[in-house]
């Protein structure tokens, strides 16, 4: 009798967790990049009270007999397919249409991945989100767009902070001057659909850098980390460093950025689904305890 008491209590205690779920995808409906997550349940370990026998003496087999003993969770699961696109005419927004993840660095300089590609170029030039962590990538130094571009082919480790500087300097530090003697200051900026960063400076155009994107062999397994973020771990594999378009990853989108993978309807659904199996599972409790209340009163 008391085996369905705790059978009903895990089974409430569980959806929950899945409700917590759920409400969690519905409120990031909104979040730039969020990825919804699944609960997925498995059977707890069955009480077996009669073994399997095989067949003997004239009689033929018989199965076991078990008793199950509730519900646990198998798996909490990120969904990891693509948002849609969505349109903000904003250049330094990026959109990636395929796999992959921005690279960003944290105040501890530690690398962490998103899919959020709302970026912006901060007083000092370098290019940042909106938490200002710095995006990762190739840095050059300044090169003539019709210049050698092989060094963009291949990205170093560890990768650099991609900065757009007010103004053009050599290795000493000492500003370059134009063919007219005058210092060449920072005019516009650019990254294309390669992720190449490119910017104005005078009345010329130089390549700084190119913009890194990771993939990893088992994406499913990044941890979240709040503010749009994840991090790797022991089971995603390390980071595939590449390109846009390279190892797989999706290309660059400027002018868009990616919505949350939420599927409303099918939470909604899911919602449902779990709420009514919460009040089945309450009804048992409370049909268990009326089996015991009975028991107890056949001695009054």
């Amino acid at each position: 009798m008391l085996r369905s008491l705790y059978t009903g209590v895990s089974g409430m205690k569980n959806l929950q967790t899945k409700m917590d779920v759920v409400s969690n995808n519905i409120a990031n409906v909104n979040t730039v990049g969020f990825k919804a997550s699944r609960v997925m349940f498995q059977d707890v370990m069955s009480q077996t009270t009669a073994p399997a026998a095989r067949p003997a003496n004239d009689l033929g087999g018989t199965n076991p007999r078990q008793v199950g003993l509730g519900v646990q969770i198998g798996s909490i699961d990120t969904i990891h397919t693509t948002g849609a696109r969505q349109a903000t005419g904003r250049d330094l927004d990026f959109y990636l249409d395929g796999p992959g993840y921005f690279i960003v660095k944290d105040g501890s300089d530690k690398n962490l991945y998103t899919r959020d590609g709302i970026f912006t170029r901060d007083s000092d030039g370098t290019i940042v989100n909106s938490a200002g962590m710095k995006v990762q990538g190739r840095q050059l130094g300044a090169t003539p767009e019709d210049g050698d571009m092989s060094l963009l082919e291949n990205f170093p480790t560890p990768l650099h902070d991609l900065s757009v500087p007010s103004r053009l300097e050599n290795a000493a530090g000492e500003p370059i001057l134009d063919d007219d003697g005058n210092e060449q200051t920072y005019q516009s900026m650019a990254i294309d659909r390669n992720g190449i960063v490119t910017a104005k400076y005078g009345n010329a155009n130089y390549v700084l850098g190119k913009v890194a994107v990771a993939t990893f062999n088992n994406p499913d397994g990044l941890e979240k980390q709040g503010g749009n973020n994840y991090d790797r771990t022991d089971n995603t594999g390390d980071p595939i460093i590449g390109g846009s378009g390279e190892n797989g990853a999706g290309m660059l989108v400027s002018g868009s950025i990616e919505m949350s993978n939420v599927d409303l309807a099918n939470e909604f659904t899911e919602m449902i689904v779990a709420s009514r199996a919460y009040q089945a599972n309450s009804r048992s409790i409370t049909t268990s305890d009326e089996m015991l209340q009975e028991l107890i009163n056949l001695k009054r």
